[in-house]
């Protein structure tokens, strides 16, 4: 029911509530936690960020959901892009050997090739991802979202028994 109840959370707040700044947000920094390997420092600092900042939250869930499941798919990219950057870009070695002395760095498991190859692509897509999804909800809400609550798909969703069971018990509990 968490799902359900996270997916018609963020249907309703593409048709209203946050403003699409908030959910870009929400839904961007959830990209960069989802790409990342899970349990690292930055890992921890991107989801205290979420929880700080005013960004929606279903959007960032969904977003780390979605983009965990991609990960694993481009993890050979990562892998190479990480590589590059922590042996074949010299510049960057006594950057390197610096962060592994500092005390702390190392939780950040930066000389796992995918682990830095992950976070550096997703903070590369951070700002395509923001922009992208702004333009997205602005033109769901001007546009697409009256279109699909128009299509009979949603029609017969919509008065699925399941779902009218699941709206009684979520306004019930409210």
């Amino acid at each position: 029911m968490f799902w359900i109840k996270l997916l018609t959370n963020f249907i309703k707040i593409m048709r209203e509530g946050q403003t699409p700044n908030q959910v870009a947000g929400g839904f961007a920094l959830g990209m960069i936690v989802g790409v990342s390997p899970s349990f690292t420092l930055q890992g921890l600092f991107v989801w205290l960020i979420i929880l700080v900042l005013d960004v929606n939250l279903s959007a960032a869930l969904l977003a780390f959901t979605v983009f965990a499941l991609i990960a694993f798919l481009v993890d050979p990219l990562f892998h190479a892009l990480g590589y590059f950057l922590l042996v074949d870009v010299d510049a960057l070695r006594g950057f390197w050997t610096w962060m592994y002395n500092v005390p702390i760095a190392p939780l950040t498991r930066f000389y796992n090739t995918v682990v830095i190859g992950s976070f550096v692509s997703g903070l590369i897509l951070f700002f395509p991802v923001f922009y992208g999804m702004k333009r997205f909800v602005i033109a769901y809400r001007a546009t697409i979202g009256a279109r699909i609550e128009r299509t009979r798909v949603y029609q017969v969703l919509k008065r699925n028994a399941l779902v009218t069971w699941y709206t009684k018990i979520r306004d019930f509990a409210r």
